[in-house]
């Protein structure tokens, strides 16, 4: 007697044998594909969005799966069946959707080469458990899948265009996914109906910003300047969505001014949100703290900051369908004002992890504020131009160029892969940057420590930016013993340097001693004002953000503000990533005058730029995606090579106060680790690999709650070893071998 057919098909399952409240298969499928479609919506995918998310659990439809849900260990692949319908039924995109179809929970994997996950062209070929002929009762998908209707061709990258509007498909279905799973278990676990998450809309928070604005007073030459800018940067906000640039020297108000337009842009287009984007992440926290200030009662509830790695890769979680995915589940980037890293923004548009691509979808139909533009790695910066222009073409995505030192990254710039069509919003660069002319750089030559430390001696004002933290510790100790002495370093959690930033800008403020010895940290976004500025040799860029943290209210006149630039001569050579920058450098102060005016800082970019050849500066990564083509998308190997910072930086907690002890204690009884997690991203300490295993084998630093969450929460249990005056002390002889090269 042959078995009766079964009854119901079930994507996820409960503690209730009689299923009576199972999630069914045909309604997860359903619900997902309609999510799924709404999030494409913006860029044109919905089509395609709705026919993966349809297709994505289709391996569910056999026995096998049944019976995992029933209690059968078994591990199964649900996943294939759908790719390979994909391809079956749908040709090109079909192909295209395989890929996000296949690796919704591992990850995008290489079209043809292996890596650690299979290629999508064997997953494709593998003995699969049968399907039954139940889905295409149950599922309705449509007769042809076509590319967005608005896509435009770039001849020469069609395969990198291809391969990013995958990984935006991709983007749409985990999320769709992973937000249905969560409102199934919230519905079973709490009775809630999905997530409770109202934010203000653009319209509510630009008029809190408009408030906040009005307060503003041009009681200054420096502050009519920054008033006049941000009433020509708005006014600009009407034009056409694409890429634009803001060119304005250093203290000319370049983050209000990008905010105020970004509202006013995103409300005259119908965008949906503002991303800044910011080259470090010391200063996310007191920029994400800026606009909340700017943005009155609404500031709390629409800033997300995003730049720990607290939810990225390498999670724990013993079973992909358990509850502990939804718990570890990365922030998508739903807020209104995301404040993140570019290391964040850039590594998650090459990321194939599931875990780093579900808010990209969020990028399209936004304002992408980014900040100090200039500092995008060489090594790959045609492949960060090519995203940002694919970005702007495809994805209704407007750019701004924000920096006080404007990059040559423009086709007429002689950028061959560069920009086009890049209109500035700041009104004649060239003459603010005379109005806003406030210190003299000069160019000292070599200093030792002693002349250095003799030099800070005389002045009771002084700030030093050198290139390394060991070096900026080093000089600190040397000058401790004199009055205002003070260190800044990214060794110090994000929370203790801002209590040592407001203790830096009272003693300044009130004309006592300060003697500031600091990392590049303080050169982006830090409101600090000091007489003198003493900057080890780097890039023009880094000189031209050190000086404007010299006179940078205009109270002094020029000539008593000075900027030395100093070669190193000590034992603290320059890192070998800083010296190709401070050589280019060195050759604009032996050709010009005044090396930050346009003119010089044009040539700088040239001389860094050109040198080097497209092959030096990341071309190859697109030409392996151009090789491979629809079939061979490396996916795997992009999210491998594809890495801002070389050497891997893991957190590690500090107790610092009260509320990141609070929030330690929290994780043991959390149901969810989420907002724990942006809790604590003030009091994190990012330390190289190296050394981070240094502590963790002595114990210094030890995981919270290890069952639940492995190694994700990492807190210093030594406290002995943070120091109130320079953070994270690395005394021990093995992590000093291990800081020796960080900057």
């Amino acid at each position: 007697m042959s078995e009766l057919p079964r009854i119901d098909f079930y994507a996820h399952s409960t503690e209730r044998d009689d299923k009576s409240d199972w999630q069914t298969l045909a309604g997860h499928l359903s619900a997902v594909g309609e999510l799924a479609a709404q999030k494409a919506a913006i860029f044109g995918g919905e089509g395609a969005a709705s026919a993966e998310g349809l297709l994505h659990d289709l391996g569910k439809y056999t026995e096998e799966f049944q019976q995992r849900l029933e209690g059968s260990p078994a591990r199964v692949d649900h996943a294939t069946h759908g790719a390979v319908m994909a391809v079956e039924r749908f040709g090109p995109m079909g192909k295209l959707i395989a890929y996000a179809i296949a690796g919704h929970h591992a990850g995008l994997a290489n079209g043809r080469d292996s890596g650690e996950r299979t290629s999508l062209k064997d997953r494709l070929r593998k003995e699969l458990p049968q399907l039954l002929p139940r889905w295409e009762s149950e599922i309705e998908l449509p007769e042809t899948l076509l590319p967005p209707e608005s896509f435009r061709p770039v001849k020469g990258r069609g395969a990198f265009q291809l391969s990013f509007l995958g990984r935006m498909l991709f983007s749409c279905l985990v999320d769709a996914d992973y937000l249905d799973t969560e409102a199934f278990y919230l519905k079973k676990d709490k009775g809630l109906e999905g997530r409770d998450q109202v934010f203000p809309s653009l319209s509510a928070l630009r008029e809190r910003l408009d408030q906040t604005l009005s307060q503003f007073k041009p009681d200054s030459e420096v502050n009519r300047i920054r008033a006049g800018i941000l009433e020509h940067v708005r006014s600009n906000s009407g034009q056409a969505p694409g890429l634009f640039s803001l060119n304005v020297p250093t203290g000319g108000g370049k983050t209000l001014a990008s905010l105020a337009f970004a509202l006013d842009h995103g409300i005259a287009h119908g965008l949906r949100r503002v991303i800044f984007v910011i080259p470090f992440t010391s200063i996310v926290e007191q920029n994400a703290a800026v606009f909340r200030q700017a943005l009155g009662d609404l500031g709390d509830a629409a800033v997300l900051e995003h730049h720990s790695a607290f939810t990225d890769d390498g999670t724990k979680s013993s079973d992909p369908q358990s509850i502990d995915k939804l718990r570890l589940a990365m922030e998508n980037w739903e807020a209104p004002i995301v404040v993140t890293t570019s290391v964040q923004f850039f590594e998650s548009l090459f990321a194939n992890r599931s875990s780093r691509c579900r808010k990209l979808h969020n990028i399209a139909g936004s304002v992408v504020i980014l900040d100090e533009a200039q500092t995008l790695p060489l090594k790959l910066l045609v492949p960060c131009v090519t995203a940002m222009d694919e970005l702007a073409m495809n994805y209704r995505t407007s750019l701004v160029l924000c920096t006080a030192t404007q990059p040559a990254l423009k086709v007429e710039e002689g950028f061959a892969s560069g920009l086009t069509n890049v209109r500035e919003l700041a009104p004649e660069p060239a003459q603010l940057l005379r109005q806003l002319e406030r210190v003299r750089v000069h160019y000292r030559g070599p200093l030792t420590d002693e002349e250095l430390v003799a030099e800070i001696a005389q002045r009771e004002q002084v700030l030093c930016i050198v290139n390394s933290r060991r070096h900026a510790r080093s000089l600190y100790q040397s000058i401790s013993h004199l009055p205002g002495a003070r260190h800044l370093t990214t060794l110090m959690c994000a929370k203790h340097r801002s209590h040592a930033l407001k203790e830096i800008r009272q003693l300044l403020k009130s004309g006592e001693p300060c003697r500031l010895i600091a990392t590049s940290l303080i050169e982006a976004g830090v409101d600090v004002d000091f007489p003198t500025v003493f900057r080890a040799e780097a890039g023009l860029d880094s000189i031209a953000q050190a000086a404007g943290r010299c006179n940078r209210e205009g109270r002094r006149h020029s000539v008593e503000s000075n900027v030395y630039v100093f070669a190193v001569a000590s034992d603290w050579p320059t890192p070998p990533d800083v010296e190709q920058f401070a050589g280019a450098a060195r050759s604009v102060f032996r050709r010009y005058v005044n090396p930050l005016s346009l003119d010089a800082i044009q040539d700088y970019f040239r001389e860094l730029y050109w040198v080097k050849g497209r092959d030096q500066l990341g071309a190859p990564m697109l030409k392996s995606v151009e090789d491979g083509q629809l079939d061979g998308i490396p996916y795997e190997n992009l999210a491998r090579d594809f890495r801002m910072i070389d050497s891997k930086m893991l957190p590690v907690i500090v107790p610092y106060d009260d509320e990141a002890k609070n929030a330690l204690r929290a994780l043991a009884w959390a149901e969810s680790c989420g907002g724990i997690a942006r809790r604590l991203q003030p009091y994190l300490v990012q330390l190289p690999e190296k050394a981070f295993k240094t502590l963790r084998g002595t114990g210094a630093i030890q995981p919270v709650q290890f069952d639940r969450f492995g190694e994700q929460f990492m807190e210093l249990v030594n406290e002995d070893m943070y120091h109130k005056k320079f953070g994270l002390d690395w005394d021990d002889p093995s992590f000093i071998s291990a800081e020796k090269s960080v900057m």
